[in-house]
């Protein structure tokens, strides 16, 4: 984007994925990657884009299936490895890949080289959100941007059963007052 005042839209910062600011905030770090969401930042409200750094022997993500929202990869640098239900490929820089919404889309980035792996991911924002793991089956309900809950396989409840408990604690708070 240009520096000239003239030749900004308003609203909309500078991004540039070759000077990324690491998001401090993101527990990524632990996991062995860093990310910079770059779609706010850009000035976007319905896409969604990150750029991911994953070290050796790391991952963006477990193997994992959205619901709402469908995601496109493109490989920057390095050779990262992409487990779908097709099975397991390796890509190379320049590599574009789609994952449709539902368990075709199923996916997951890992770096299984001694480089470091760059990528970024687009995604739509539709919201509420589900994604499941297919290998724990766990699920992670999603409201926005950060805000959600996981729900363990050995968590869940049938929806009757959760609906009737629900609705005896609506009552005795209603009889309580």
């Amino acid at each position: 984007m240009s520096d000239h005042p003239e030749h900004r839209i308003a609203g909309m910062s500078d991004v540039n994925i070759n000077r990324p600011t690491w998001d401090l905030a993101s527990w990524g770090a632990a996991l062995g990657r860093r990310t910079m969401r770059l779609g706010p930042s850009a000035g976007a409200s319905e896409l969604g884009v990150t750029l991911y750094e994953v070290d050796p022997g790391r991952a963006v993500s477990p193997f994992h299936v959205h619901h709402a929202n469908e995601e496109l990869l493109l490989v920057l640098s390095g050779h990262p490895a992409l487990r779908t239900p097709a099975g397991i490929r390796h890509l190379e820089r320049g590599d574009l890949v789609a994952f449709p919404r539902g368990p075709a889309g199923a996916h997951r980035i890992s770096n299984p080289s001694e480089d470091v792996v760059r990528v970024l991911v687009f995604s739509t924002m539709h919201w509420p959100e589900i994604a499941e793991y297919p290998d724990t089956g766990a699920i992670l309900t999603m409201t926005g941007p950060g805000e959600g809950q996981a729900f363990p396989a050995d968590t869940a409840e049938p929806r009757a059963e959760a609906v009737t408990r629900a609705m005896d604690a609506a009552r005795e708070h209603e009889e309580g007052t």
